[in-house]
């Protein structure tokens, strides 16, 4: 496949969810077609209705031979979506439209949905890789422990956004209680009690949230991070580390790479693809696949730098949040 293509008559097709996130889809998809219509892009338009349609339609997409499929929603939407084109040679494109947009964010995809859709109109797809734990796909963090508490007691609220996933946040962790991990990797294993262990494909989880801040996504590897269990006062210190992208040099933390890895506990339980929860398996084999997707991405990002890059994120998170707020 040639990914520079730039032949006119290019098919598309654009998944929304239009419950993703706090902002309106309204007029999305009308958008979308103006903006990439000069490029000679036909798109057909389709909405979720439910969990797993993203992948269905995405797959029918493959099937039909579109040569991209773009989708608005969050990484849930995200998830789903990009789980049937690996492998193909339909391309993803992301409209970030959802709570956290972790995978947006790591690849440098502004949350604007205008600047969003401009990134597609760069026309610089990118092979990345994408992970799989017992065979379900993740692209963006997998994990086990108290960040997959947190994502179970989110799906529960009825509300989305930051403030409800710090809501979220503080009342799991009142009463979280750590417990151990057997995690084999690398030759070697190790059993520790922790607070949580998070398979990283990308950096963050989302609102700049950097739980593996120099993670790359397309070096054939996972980023592994292990907090350990510490007091009430240290652990929440991990948190602030995280949000300022100095997590790596916590003394509860301890990171290594690697392209294979197993972990085990003592009993099946929560835990989180991509913000997602699920009730999983108490083995978990978990690997990464090289190169597998194609996703549009812009032709320069800034190097990650740490508190730089999460403060400039934030002001500009901070921006949009006004504009979209005058522009209603």
């Amino acid at each position: 496949m040639n990914l520079h293509c730039t032949e006119l008559n290019m098919k598309s097709r654009l998944i929304i969810n239009p419950i993703s996130g706090t902002r309106s889809k309204a007029g999305l998809d009308d958008q979308v077609k103006e903006m990439l219509a000069p490029l000679g892009w036909s798109v057909e338009v389709v909405y979720t209705q439910c969990h797993g349609d993203a992948t269905r339609l995405a797959s029918d997409a493959v099937g039909l031979g579109y040569d991209a499929v773009f989708a608005a929603g969050g990484d849930g939407t995200i998830n789903e979506t990009a789980a049937a084109l690996c492998g193909s040679r339909t391309v993803l494109g992301i409209i970030p439209c959802g709570s956290g947009n972790g995978l947006a964010r790591h690849l440098g995809i502004p949350i604007d949905i205008k600047e969003g859709i401009k990134v597609i109109l760069e026309n610089h797809p990118m092979p990345i890789d994408f992970a799989t734990v017992n065979d379900r796909k993740f692209f963006c963090t997998f994990g086990v422990g108290f960040d997959a508490a947190v994502s179970a007691a989110f799906a529960r609220k009825k509300t989305r956004g930051k403030f409800t996933y710090l809501q979220s946040t503080f009342e799991t962790y009142a009463n979280y209680e750590p417990e151990y991990y057997t995690i084999s990797a690398n030759g070697k294993m190790l059993t520790k009690k922790a607070f949580l262990v998070a398979v990283c494909n990308a950096s963050q989880y989302g609102n700049n949230a950097y739980i593996a801040p120099h993670a790359a996504i397309d070096d054939g590897l996972l980023d592994v991070t292990i907090i350990h269990a510490g007091n009430l006062f240290n652990t929440a210190i991990v948190g602030v580390d995280m949000l300022t992208g100095m997590i790596e040099k916590n003394v509860l933390i301890q990171t290594f790479r690697t392209p294979h890895l197993v972990i085990e506990r003592e009993n099946s339980g929560v835990a989180h693809l991509d913000g997602e929860p699920m009730e999983i398996e108490k083995r978990l084999d978990i690997d990464c696949h090289h190169h597998s997707l194609n996703v549009y991405t812009p032709k320069h990002v800034q190097p990650f730098k740490p508190i730089l890059t999460p403060v400039a994120s934030m002001f500009n998170d901070l921006k949009i949040a006004i504009n979209n707020v005058f522009s209603n």
